[in-house]
């Protein structure tokens, strides 16, 4: 079994921070994505609701996933986070049920 997962993030900003939320979450992409473990990194927003962002990560193990967690980039997106929110952020995890054929 691999120790592979998937985590679904989700943000919902107050009323007409959608923008804003999306210019802070923009630039964690590219260095998140050169980070070691991550396989991959999007960010995406709703199409009903342009104050609802999610992020479908997918990292090689836990281990690399914390060590994202903890990166200063990150860190100092969370701080923000609590002027932004209009709901506390969402983590989902997930691991791959069935594999794929090679």
């Amino acid at each position: 079994m691999s120790d592979a997962l998937t985590l679904i993030a989700t943000l919902k900003a107050k009323p007409g921070l959608g923008d804003e939320l999306g210019r802070l979450l923009k630039p964690l992409i590219e260095p998140t994505r050169q980070e070691p473990g991550c396989i991959s990194y999007d960010l995406h927003r709703s199409s009903t609701d342009g104050n609802v962002w999610v992020f479908y990560e997918n990292w090689r193990s836990r281990a690399d996933l914390d060590a994202h967690l903890a990166s200063p980039h990150l860190t100092a997106l969370v701080a923000e986070l609590p002027r932004l929110l209009a709901d506390e952020l969402k983590l989902d995890f997930y691991t791959l049920a069935v594999p794929r054929a090679a």
